[in-house]
């Protein structure tokens, strides 16, 4: 059984180019909130306290998913299993794990669709992994003009 029980993610890509003016615009409606927490920390967790933890995350899930503001979401698998890719002068390098070495590292995800920044907060306020020391960054997701 999977240690950390998340679920691993697919990202789709829509095929397009930009025209027009080509400007970036800091969308007022959509944010990221990316999850992060200390891995080590996590896996010395026991097993026993496992389903009240994962009743936490579903719970705020389910809150979240009834309020209409969840866009999407998943878990990530833990950055062991990660593949950095970078561009050499010999062409593609992949190399195994995370890009960089930091004490938090991002384990999930949630995309929201709020009023504006105080709002993408308030729901950040109330994620799980907050007590526990972790952290959650919102951003604001970048529109392009595509006209």
């Amino acid at each position: 059984m999977c240690r950390f029980l998340m679920a691993s993610f697919v990202v789709s890509v829509q095929a397009g180019s930009l025209t027009g003016t080509n400007t970036l615009q800091a969308a007022g409606m959509r944010y990221l909130m990316l999850i992060y927490g200390d891995e080590t920390e996590e896996a010395k967790r026991p097993e026993a306290e496992m389903p009240a933890h994962m009743a936490r995350w579903l719970g705020y899930t389910e809150e979240l998913e009834k309020s209409g503001k969840m866009l999407g979401g998943d878990a990530l698998m833990p950055t062991a299993t990660a593949t950095t890719v970078r561009l050499g002068e010999g062409g593609t390098i992949t190399s195994d794990g995370p890009f960089a070495e930091t004490k938090e590292q991002l384990g999930g995800f949630y995309m929201v669709e709020a009023e504006d920044l105080d709002e993408a907060i308030q729901w950040a306020a109330k994620m799980p992994n907050l007590p526990e020391g972790g952290s959650v960054e919102v951003r604001p997701i970048m529109e392009f003009d595509r006209e």
